[in-house]
């Protein structure tokens, strides 16, 4: 871990302090604001954009308790800060996503402590899922198990020629336990969700991309990350309370009837018009200017 890296872990609360970095152990996971050229013209763009990084590199990023508790932690302080836009989870480390749940901790588990993990898991997807902030997953590299299942829990998912995405448990005698089996169904339908956990076969960049499990395939030079920001710029030119409001709206059309869904998206749509955004984006449009959002 850098030195930069420390003192921006100490800044934002992710560790207490420089001595509390020499004893306890490093963080597995981390979250910390995008970090930006102020001489680039465009970097205001992105202001508002958080990163939620996984770092075991040597584990390739696989999701032990510590990580699965210090991600929740993160989640949680995005969720409550009121000044972060958009999150952004991905590796600290290129090729490299999640390759799913730490087996070798697991092999040191008691059944019980298997059941509470397993809970804790299916707590980190939901909490995701459940920011009222657009989320993206960078899916560079592996995406295995509960890594995929990781990425599901993003609105969001932009691959690269290393994505290699596989929910792999029927192949070890189980099945998805963190949401894979209903995210993928509602995803990309039940019968190629079947063929995928039935098979546990591999999905390569290409076909991920055809059959809707990512959004955007990232071809050479282009990386993962670099097309993230590009669609992070894209979604920040629009108002979050908005973003917000598109968001339940969207999420709820997975389950309920079309008149109840309806009757939502009105519920919704009427107190965005006496919003602080909603005139500052007619005042722009008729302007000719990029909008200036406060969130009010």
């Amino acid at each position: 871990m850098t030195l930069s890296l420390c003192r921006s872990l100490v800044r934002y609360g992710i560790v207490r302090s420089r001595r509390a970095l020499s004893t306890a152990p490093p963080p597995q996971a981390y979250l910390h604001p995008l970090a930006l050229d102020p001489s680039d013209p465009r970097a205001e763009e992105l202001q508002g954009v958080m990163l939620l990084s996984m770092d075991r590199e040597k584990a390739r990023n696989a999701l032990s308790r510590q990580m699965v508790a210090e991600m929740r932690e993160g989640i949680s302080k995005a969720s409550s800060s009121s000044s972060t836009r958009l999150l952004l989870l991905h590796s600290a480390h290129p090729k490299i996503f999640c390759s799913g749940a730490d087996l070798r901790e697991r092999t040191t588990m008691s059944p019980s402590e298997v059941s509470t993990f397993l809970d804790s898991l299916r707590s980190l997807m939901g909490e995701l899922e459940d920011l009222r902030i657009p989320t993206i997953g960078v899916v560079d590299g592996f995406a295995l198990g509960g890594g995929l299942e990781l990425a599901l829990s993003c609105d969001l998912r932009i691959g690269g020629e290393n994505s290699v995405l596989s929910l792999p448990e029927t192949k070890l005698g189980i099945i998805p336990g963190a949401g894979g089996t209903q995210r993928l169904t509602r995803l990309i339908g039940p019968s190629k969700s079947m063929e995928l956990i039935y098979t546990g076969r591999r999905v390569g960049p290409v076909e991920a991309e055809k059959i809707g499990l990512i959004n955007l395939f990232a071809q050479p030079p282009q990386t993962p990350l670099k097309a993230s920001l590009n669609l992070a710029r894209q979604i920040l030119t629009s108002a979050p309370l908005a973003l917000a409001a598109a968001k339940r709206a969207i999420k709820a059309g997975d389950t309920l009837p079309i008149d109840q869904g309806l009757d939502l998206e009105r519920e919704l749509y009427d107190p965005l018009l006496v919003t602080e955004d909603r005139q500052e984006g007619l005042k722009a449009f008729a302007e000719k200017r990029r909008a200036r959002f406060s969130g009010r």
